[in-house]
């Protein structure tokens, strides 16, 4: 791939041998001016684990102290006064039944769906549309619960997901290349943190083998594992 110049000047800059600390990446990410649009800044975290095996097949949450810098459009599937408190949470779309044959019709205009436990055998049936997007909800993802408002906010204010892939990656926003150089570090520790904390009892080895950050058209940048929080 071809790339242009303000990409290799910016990869020149980056020592592609050295793991630098938390801190160091940060500042150097915010020193490449690569786009004229805010980039948004990633975390790539190769784990050691086997998702095949369930135990190992990481999926959790965190709470960006500074959010995403996206906001995220809920829908929320329940019956009764929890449509009410999912509206007062600000919930983008709130129903039942006929938000479900939107889903099946292939409708997605959401980034989060969060659903009550009684509402589950009816959104089971739409496992294989909504599963390879992303959307189903899991109660180890806080995304099946009674506490329909308290989701809501927590996803509002910049509750993540921490979902490792079918290759032992994990991949996570951080924030936009507008934010401030300490707000950047602190969602990426919490994000480092959450993951180490995660770690399934059965792995052997090296866990955390290798942590980057980039910019959505940038290089990317190594960060030691033996990161300090």
């Amino acid at each position: 791939m071809k790339r242009g110049k303000r990409y290799r000047s910016a990869a020149e800059s980056v020592d592609r041998m050295k793991e630098y600390s938390v801190e160091d990446a940060v500042e150097l990410l915010k020193s490449m001016s690569l786009a004229k649009f805010d980039e948004t800044i990633e975390v790539a975290v190769n784990l050691g684990v086997d998702p095949r095996h369930a135990d190992q097949n990481i999926r959790v949450t965190t709470s960006l102290p500074h959010g995403s810098g996206k906001e995220s459009k809920v829908l929320v599937l329940a019956a009764g006064a929890e449509l009410k408190e999912a509206e007062e949470a600000g919930a983008d779309h709130a129903g039942n039944d006929e938000f479900l044959a939107k889903l099946e019709s292939g409708w997605d205009e959401v980034d989060v769906i969060v659903a009550t436990p009684e509402m589950m055998p009816k959104l089971g049936k739409l496992g294989k549309i909504l599963g390879p997007k992303g959307l189903m909800p899991n109660p180890k993802s806080g995304t099946v619960t009674k506490e329909i408002g308290k989701a809501v906010k927590e996803i509002k204010a910049g509750r993540i997901e921490l979902r490792v892939d079918k290759n032992g990656i994990v991949h996570a926003p951080i924030g936009k290349k507008s934010f401030e150089e300490g707000q950047l570090i602190e969602n990426l520790k919490s994000i480092l943190s959450t993951i180490l904390h995660a770690k399934p009892p059965t792995v052997k080895g090296t866990y955390m083998k290798k942590v980057t950050v980039s910019s959505t058209v940038g290089p990317g940048i190594r960060v030691d594992r033996a990161f300090s929080l």
